[in-house]
């Protein structure tokens, strides 16, 4: 029995170990969509004229990427820094 309980806990823990993290952010806001029968899609574009630019001429299209997190970095850059003791 408890061969088989120290099983399924390993099991557990390698599942929750596979689970994306949060804090892992995604920058590109924008997908190129190939084609109309969804022949393929690219999700690297960081500027909305990036995506365009790659899609012009193949029939495709550009769409908000579901997955964009926005620029962690630029969101810590942004916050104002704290007030200093006068």
């Amino acid at each position: 029995m408890r061969p088989l309980l120290l099983f399924f806990v390993a099991t557990i823990v390698a599942q929750l170990a596979e689970i994306p993290r949060s804090e892992a952010a995604d920058p590109y806001r924008w997908c190129a969509v190939y084609g109309t029968d969804d022949a393929g899609t690219n999700c690297y574009f960081i500027t909305l004229q990036q995506c365009q630019q790659a899609a012009s001429g193949n029939g495709g299209y550009c769409t908000e990427n579901l997955w964009y997190t926005g620029d962690a970095a630029a969101a810590a850059a942004r916050r104002k820094p704290p007030r200093s003791p006068r």
